[in-house]
């Protein structure tokens, strides 16, 4: 495929210290994936809970596919993560920690034309945390410009 397809959840970094990243699958119905195929979703606002022993992806927008007919899929659905026991096994106990949380940072589509999902297990940034990001993104920001 010549044009891949990556949405990034850009308030992620921001918000979160991500500790450690995974990459799963997505349970998608046929016009989900040509939405997505076509650019039309949105992971900012998307987060990650268990149901029982499944992983899904909540508040994950894909827009209804326009030349879809009556079996259009409802955008805003639960979506199953497909990942190995022994990983949802580790996030199951990394969040029934105090203060983590599991976060989408990046949905692709890989060569073999397949929806993927990069999750990341994240920790919350404090205001005074998320005052340090700023200000070392604007003395990267000086430095390169700067010529460092």
């Amino acid at each position: 495929m010549a044009n891949l397809i990556e949405i990034k959840n850009k308030k992620a970094s921001y918000q979160y210290f991500l500790v450690e990243q995974f990459t799963a699958g997505l349970q998608l119905t046929g016009t989900e994936i040509k939405s997505i195929r076509m650019g039309k979703a949105n992971i900012g606002d998307a987060f990650c809970t268990f149901k029982g022993d499944e992983l899904f992806v909540k508040e994950m927008h894909v827009a209804i596919y326009t030349f879809g007919s009556i079996y259009n899929h409802e955008p805003k659905r639960d979506r199953k993560l497909l990942l190995n026991r022994r990983e949802l096994k580790k996030l199951a106990t990394k969040v029934n920690e105090k203060g983590f949380t599991i976060i989408p940072v990046l949905l692709f589509v890989n060569e073999k034309g397949r929806a993927k999902l990069n999750i990341a297990l994240a920790r919350g940034k404090h205001y005074y945390d998320k005052r340090e990001t700023i200000k070392n993104k604007d003395v990267q920001r000086d430095l390169d410009r700067a010529g460092y």
